[in-house]
């Protein structure tokens, strides 16, 4: 029986103890964070999967696990043995968790799972999903946590400010501003989990969590006073003194869940369900209002003010250097050093340790050679880590954060031979992320509206991706951010079909996988800008800022118009002229043909 096997039996000795049909273990941490610190691994823990996302749902007979189109082909390999079957999210004939609970359970069975990891808007869907069948949630109960013996310890990290020179705006005026949006939602209370809005509006950041530079932490604000929940010895000095000038006061990270049952019942509280867990909420004094809409930080810290923009444009000139130095690095050594993805990944490293105000990686990198690049969040390990030779491809998506912002940027290097079908393909995805990325629209346009330019290529050849084309991206903080985004569909979970405004930051990303051959994609950052305004409106553009050549060996040019050449041309001539002040003159005599116009 493997390790897998055998804690799922514990879990459901665990389960007939307390009487529960079914237990859900999602991925999600207290505050509904896409990345997760060790201690919150339960899901990992209890099927061996370790993508970003997913949920296991546990019967007396039977585990499943729902994870998206992302995942299917690694999920599949690590749930191999496990007894634990595939649920590939979106496609056709695969049952939801709620239709999986609502076949699967008897009238009046128990469906239990731990309140705190659980949100709330999930909880009352199967609440109402199954309440034909008189289905009893049991909320209270840590199950995995049962039998998890050598579980990591919740993170500790010391915090620190960021600096307005950085931020642009005070921690001061940004609690004014959401003040202000509370009077407007006619609310006395707002609770704040998501550890993103409150490390932006305190403009507080720490280490809890790899790659993402937060706090577990939660946030109470209300018109005269404020209340942060964590540890408060982890405070740097300059936070203590900040918090005390603007009356913030910082209690024990579990007080919270004391403090809001003793709310007056006539309060009116701002939160929101998606993204606030059950038992927070279930714990709430009966009587008490509760305003769900989405907390007014996530679209505040999605528009960056210019102070952001510019230093983001400043990082992602460093971090181009830094991916560009890789790029020189491995087409001058294919071949002739030993190179593996983790060695790759870790010169990659190297090279941005060396830039000014780096502090971490954004996510872990992902360095995938050949068929491995099939899967889009490959990740190496020891006994998966492929030698790079002189043929074929590297798809490389990887990213930082530095004190001025947060980079995310995929590059696919050809490292020798490709077949013409693969050179077809990996121009085919760098016109569709021209198009995108060429793209004017009018105010108002959501990225449900311009993803078809950059999937029209694609589907030209009946081809897709089982993702989004892109993503919104924080500013020090996840790379992963609501509310904007690129997607040909509404997906209510993501949060990434709003209206594109002005600073909006959000990825450009398309891309070819093909199962057990290769994967290939192209990513650049964009900022939406204003551009002219007439008769017809206000319409807007799209400036890129991410500054690194593609690889000019994997391009055919007889495949492209002569605006895309124009477009490449010109980003390539920007490229020379941003980067090279900052290569060697080796480099630089390499920059020039691999940025040559074509």
């Amino acid at each position: 029986m493997s390790e897998i096997a055998k804690r799922v039996e514990l879990l459901r000795e665990q389960m007939k103890a307390h009487q529960v049909d079914a237990y859900i273990v999602p991925t999600s941490d207290f505050h509904e964070t896409e990345y997760v610190c060790d201690y919150f691994k339960a899901r990992a823990f209890m099927s061996g999967f370790t993508g970003s996302a997913g949920t296991c749902v546990f019967t007396a007979t039977e585990g499943k696990l729902w994870t998206d189109g992302r995942y299917f082909i690694q999920a599949q390999n690590q749930l191999e043995g496990s007894g634990i079957d595939l649920m590939r999210m979106g496609d056709e004939g695969v049952a939801t968790i709620e239709e999986y609970l609502l076949e699967t359970l008897p009238s009046h069975a128990v469906v239990g799972f731990d309140g705190r990891v659980l949100n709330t808007a999930m909880v009352e869907n199967l609440q109402d999903k199954l309440k034909d069948k008189a289905i009893t949630f049991q909320c209270d109960m840590d199950l995995v946590g049962a039998i998890w013996e050598d579980r990591p310890a919740l993170p500790a990290s010391r915090t620190f400010e960021l600096a307005e020179k950085y931020t642009g705006k005070s921690a001061a005026d940004k609690l004014a501003e959401v003040r202000e949006e509370m009077k407007k939602a006619g609310a006395d209370i707002h609770i704040i989990t998501r550890v993103d809005d409150i490390a932006w509006l305190f403009n507080m950041r720490g280490d809890d969590i790899p790659c993402f530079p937060v706090v577990l932490c939660y946030a109470l604000i209300r018109e005269d006073a404020a209340f942060l929940y964590m540890n408060a010895e982890r405070l740097s000095d300059d936070l203590k003194k900040t918090f005390a000038d603007i009356h913030v006061t910082v209690k024990g990270y579990e007080d919270i869940y004391t403090d809001v049952k003793e709310l007056p019942a006539d309060a009116a509280v701002l939160l929101d369900k998606a993204n606030t867990n059950y038992k927070l909420v279930s714990s709430l004094p009966q009587g008490v209002r509760v305003i769900n809409q989405p907390n007014p930080v996530v679209l505040m810290k999605a528009m960056k003010n210019p102070v952001e923009l510019e230093n983001t444009r400043r990082c992602h000139i460093r971090d181009g250097v830094a991916v560009t130095k890789f790029m020189y690095w491995l087409k001058t050594n294919i071949g002739k050093t030993k190179i593996t993805e983790i060695s790759a990944a870790e010169k990659l490293l190297e090279l941005r340790k060396e830039q000014d105000h780096f502090i971490e990686p954004s996510f872990q990198t992902i360095a995938a050679y050949k068929d491995h690049a099939a899967m889009m969040h490959y990740s190496a390990t020891p006994e998966m880590d492929a030698e790079l030779s002189a043929e074929g491809m590297l798809l490389v998506d990887s990213g930082g954060q530095y004190l001025e912002g947060t980079t995310d940027i995929t590059r696919t290097f050809v490292l020798g031979e490709i077949s013409d079908e693969c050179r077809f393909h990996f121009t085919t995805v760098l016109r569709s992320m021209i198009a995108l990325a060429k793209a004017r629209f009018l105010y108002g346009c959501r990225g449900m509206n311009l993803d078809i330019l950059a999937r029209g290529p694609l589907w030209d050849l009946d081809l897709d991706y089982k993702c989004g084309t892109g993503h919104g991206i924080g500013h020090v903080l996840n790379v992963h951010e609501s509310p904007n985004g690129f997607r040909w569909r509404v997906v209510p979970e993501r949060n990434d079909s709003c209206v594109l405004e002005e600073g909006m930051i959000q990825s450009d990303e398309p891309g070819v996988y093909l199962e057990g051959r290769y994967g290939i994609r192209h990513e650049n950052e964009t900022i939406v800008r204003k551009g002219e305004k007439n008769e017809y409106g206000q319409f807007m553009y799209l400036e890129t800022i991410t500054f690194v050549p593609f690889d000019l060996d994997g391009v055919d040019a007889s495949l492209m118009t002569q605006y895309e050449r124009k477009w490449l041309n010109d980003y390539h001539a920007e490229v020379y002229a941003k980067l090279s002040p900052y290569l060697s003159k080796e480099e630089n005599e390499w920059l020039k043909q691999a940025t040559r116009a074509i």
